[in-house]
């Protein structure tokens, strides 16, 4: 299974969020925290960015600035409209001193 190196885990601290990108798919890691979650960086709303967007480390929670539906970081879920489908989620894990995040 194909993975994405993200970073060490010093340099996202509980609070933060990193994107990385693999072709043309975006990926943004959010630590929740001291957990690791990661999404795609996409609305399912209108496929326009969303991890740009604010988000709220308490409630594990990512706003998308363009119409300011709300996704649960967690789950994926959408939470309110004008969204209504999940987005994509990918497992996470740290190996050798390096976040990674398993690609479909």
């Amino acid at each position: 299974m194909p993975e994405l190196d993200v970073c060490p885990p010093e340099e996202l601290p509980p609070g933060r969020t990193k994107i990385v990108r693999s072709g043309l798919l975006a990926v943004c890691v959010y630590n929740l925290d001291g957990e690791l979650y990661a999404l795609e960086d996409r609305c399912s709303h209108d496929d326009g960015p969303l991890c740009e967007g604010d988000w709220d480390p308490d409630e594990g929670v990512v706003i998308c600035p363009r119409h300011g539906a709300n996704f649960d970081i967690r789950t994926g879920e959408a939470l309110t409209l004008p969204a209504f489908e999940p987005v994509a989620t990918y497992p996470v894990r740290v190996e050798a001193g390096m976040i990674k995040v398993e690609l479909p």
